[in-house]
């Protein structure tokens, strides 16, 4: 919808961009500024093929390549000579994305086994903007335990109040990414959580409504959120909602499910509101702009922060030797996710110990079982 009759000025890993869509229908994503005098083409004109730059009117096709200089002789090769920078693009489900690596090794557009999900439809979610590195955003999925204290003891219940209970805590890597594994006890039930973080930068969150009251199987995320350095400093992120196409017809469905998703942001402009009731932005953006890592004193409920971390140097070694990380997939295949609630009937068993023995064994077993074999991906 940002895409109309004019262009969109953006920042992405640190590069000024316009986006556009001409009048044919193509979308276009090139550098910001025209390479005859530098005027940027946030201002320029969108054409039937490409944008012409408002300034002396050199037109741009959507690959970069330059088709009119206006005012130049006939026999001029200055557009032969030059080429603008731009990125080929690919839309899906009303968001685009961007291939900004060479062009020799660009994969398949990744297909996740979640977005065509049997019963469910994708709605595009909202896009906001954080005053932080893109980092410690990222690394806030794989710690579950400040559900508990931050959207739940702090702040009041922003999601369910089951979520106060600290759980029981395991970390696995994936074939693309990583899952944290939460078990809580509630009453005769095992509710075991999953949230997953897809590398480099996306994140799967499993229902923020769940009280694993009521035992049922692998549900699924609630949403998927893309997490988008616009520099070191600035991230903006861009979400898909999954949308039950069964629960979607009761009435007020939605309406009550939304009033809890606003945890993640900011609920006022007032600082002391801000105090009262702090969410996940006051939480991230308050570590500094960029998190100062040498100054953590990490314990044992931060293992998912330590494996976040080691996969994403393992993927930048990968890129500085030429290779690809080993969690890129280059094949044609929905790429299989593991984000969900799981509650399983399993009354306590012995004492504390032997049953939180119990429940994490559960949690375990439940994720060892879906990697193996991908519930979603059986059923794409």
């Amino acid at each position: 919808d940002d895409l109309k009759d004019l262009p969109v000025a953006l920042k992405i890993l640190g590069e000024e961009l316009v986006a556009f869509r001409d009048f044919s229908g193509r979308i276009g994503l090139v550098e910001a500024h025209c390479p005859h005098r530098g005027t940027s083409l946030e201002f320029g004109l969108v054409s039937e093929r490409g944008i012409r730059c408002c300034y002396h009117g050199w037109l741009f096709d959507v690959d970069g390549t330059i088709l009119e200089t206006p005012g130049e002789p006939d026999d001029s090769t200055l557009k032969d000579r030059l080429c603008h920078g731009a990125y080929p693009t690919h839309e899906y489900n009303g968001t685009i994305f961007a291939y900004m690596g060479p062009p020799d090794q660009k994969p398949p557009f990744p297909m996740f086994d979640t977005y065509e999900r049997e019963g469910y439809r994708l709605m595009p979610g909202k896009k906001y903007s954080y005053p932080c590195n893109w980092l410690q955003i990222l690394e806030n999925a794989m710690d579950p335990v400040h559900t508990s204290f931050l959207h739940t003891i702090v702040s009041g219940s922003q999601f369910t109040e089951e979520f106060g209970v600290i759980p029981e805590l395991d970390f696995i890597e994936t074939p693309a990414g990583m899952i944290y594994i939460a078990t809580r006890r509630m009453g005769d039930n095992i509710w075991v959580r999953m949230v997953e973080n897809i590398m480099p930068n996306l994140q799967q969150v499993a229902p923020i409504w769940e009280d694993g009251k009521e035992a049922h199987p692998f549900d699924g995320p609630m949403m998927s959120r893309w997490i988008v350095p616009q520099d070191d400093t600035h991230t903006m992120l861009l979400e898909f909602r999954h949308i039950s196409v069964e629960e979607e017809g009761t009435p007020g469905w939605w309406v009550d499910r939304e009033q809890m998703l606003p945890a993640q942001l900011p609920i006022t402009e007032n600082l002391e509101d801000q105090q009262r009731q702090p969410s996940d932005y006051e939480a991230q953006v308050s570590q500094r702009p960029i998190a100062v890592h040498g100054l953590e004193h990490l314990g044992a409920t931060d293992r998912g922060i330590t494996m976040f971390r080691k996969l994403v140097r393992q993927g930048i070694e990968a890129v500085k030797e030429g290779r690809d990380p080993d969690v890129l997939s280059r094949e044609e295949k929905p790429v299989s996710t593991y984000c969900n609630d799981t509650v399983v009937y399993s009354p306590a068993v012995g004492n504390l110990e032997e049953d939180i023995k119990m429940m994490r064994e559960t949690g375990r077993k439940l994720a060892e079982e879906y990697i193996k074999n991908p519930p979603l991906s059986k059923k794409s």
